[in-house]
């Protein structure tokens, strides 16, 4: 059975406000209340307080860190078992390089969709709503947003608003006051600090818990010492007020878990494979509706395999498939050139041709008339650049006569765009892509398709605008 994560991300564009206290300790809170489930913490900040808390041994090497897993390590090989049974990955300093490979907002959605951790992961993120921190907060089932003041309160309009641009659920997003100062009183409705925030949170729309976590002179004191070690609250501060808010967050948190059917990561992944098997459908359909032979020889593909270099599609996507390479380049050498096979210079030319028309893309478009028939021949670049046009004068093409130096064309014409009683379909174009010969297929691949598509539009809309003037 697939394992899929619970994610939980927190996250502050304000320094200062408890995120990694919160981060570390519920991992440990939430492993010892329920011992049976798997727990991993990481960190997208380089304070490394993630691995002094839960290191059992010191570790050299680079490769079971942060760094390692979003440059697409496997989660088995990165994830090491830490103290009070807490997975962690060791933080890294090196992920300056990373912001390329996620230019997505949903690529660590992903990465932890196909990574096989299970259990609940928390993502410790910088103070900042950089492409990391948006990934960490896109992935998340629930984000907790520590808010200790007014400036904290204020920088989360940032994270709700980035949830409305992407269109996103603000279902996850909740914040909780941190680090409040029990002796901080107020006259009016708004007795202490807590109930303050609570209430401006509420008026902006805001999603804020009950629960809350105290300013704690002992707990702060875990951070500092002359070992620089840090301290679990749960071990070390259970007679503090904030031992008893974690058990509370804890509890909350566990609910959210027993009660969601589904994770993102889940869900994400579900889609993902939709979506994969839409694209093996479309490719299916595009197989099967390709000509079983080469339209310039004539010769079965099921029996000529080799040298399918050349794709072709018609305007109208009714007549598709591949052309052998030797056909495509013998028939433009000739229909360019007006070179029969025997002329001294065919080889030489065939050559140039082969050579060009295998890095581009060749549009035809016949233009059949009472007095004469010419082709509008054109080169393309594979970004839609014209590269070469020409006017071919294609005498004796209506009246279906072969005169030995346009055969081929006349052939691949006739066959690809014949309509009703033999004349060409109305308007009608082809274009011929190269391929690789070696898996030819490949080019019906959705993400190559794409660039077909796109060109055939870019042809269309040539043809609309030829046809105005």
């Amino acid at each position: 059975m697939h394992a899929y994560p619970y994610t939980i991300t927190i996250s502050s564009e304000k320094g200062g406000v408890g995120k990694t206290t919160l981060a570390t300790n519920l991992a440990i809170y939430l492993k010892a209340m329920r011992e049976d489930l798997p727990v991993t913490i990481f960190s997208f900040d380089n304070h490394f307080t993630i691995d002094k808390m839960f290191e059992l041994q010191k570790r050299d090497d680079d490769n079971h860190d942060v760094h390692a897993l979003l440059m697409g390590a496997k989660a088995s090989e990165v994830v090491l078992t830490g103290q009070y049974g807490v997975g962690y990955i060791r933080s890294s300093t090196e992920l300056g390089d990373i912001h390329e490979r996620f230019k997505g907002p949903m690529t660590l959605t992903r990465m932890l969709a196909e990574s096989g951790i299970s259990g609940i992961v928390i993502i410790d993120t910088r103070p900042d709503l950089n492409i990391l921190t948006q990934n960490a907060l896109y992935a998340a089932d629930r984000v907790l947003i520590p808010v200790k003041d007014l400036p904290s309160l204020e920088n989360c309009k940032n994270i709700f608003a980035l949830f409305d641009q992407r269109g996103i659920d603000k279902k996850s997003l909740a914040l909780i006051p941190c680090l409040i100062d029990s002796r901080i009183k107020f006259e009016g409705i708004f007795k202490d600090q807590k109930t303050l925030l609570r209430a401006i949170a509420v008026n902006r729309g805001y999603r804020c818990l009950d629960s809350f976590i105290s300013k704690s002179p002992k707990v702060e004191s875990l951070n500092t010492n002359p070992d620089g070690k840090i301290y679990p609250i749960l071990t070390h501060a259970r007679g503090t007020e904030v031992h008893s808010q974690f058990m509370e967050i804890t509890r909350d948190i566990l609910r959210s878990v027993d009660t969601t059917g589904e994770t993102r990561a889940c869900l994400y992944h579900t889609w993902l494979m939709e979506k994969e098997a839409g694209k093996k459908e479309s490719y299916l359909a595009r197989l099967e509706g390709l000509a079983d032979r080469c339209l310039i020889c004539g010769a079965l593909l099921a029996e000529a395999p080799d040298d399918r270099s050349f794709y072709f599609e018609t305007s109208d996507r009714s007549t598709r498939g591949f052309l052998h390479g030797a056909c495509v380049s013998n028939m433009l050498c000739s229909t360019l050139y007006s070179l029969q096979e025997n002329d001294p210079t065919f080889n030489t030319a065939r050559a140039l041709v082969a050579d060009k028309v295998s890095r581009a893309v060749s549009f035809l478009l016949p233009r059949i008339g009472f007095e004469a028939s010419r082709l509008d021949y054109r080169q393309f670049s594979m970004t839609g650049e014209l590269l070469l046009q020409k006017h071919i004068e294609i005498p004796g093409f209506d009246a279906g006569e072969f005169n030995g130096v346009h055969d081929r064309l006349f052939l691949l014409l006739n066959e690809a765009l014949a309509g009703f009683e033999g004349a060409l379909r109305k308007e009608s174009w082809l274009s011929i892509y190269p391929v690789d010969p070696d898996k030819p297929e490949s080019v019906l691949h959705e993400e190559s398709y794409k660039t077909i598509h796109r060109l055939q539009k870019h042809f269309a809309d040539e043809v609309k605008l030829l046809n105005k003037l």
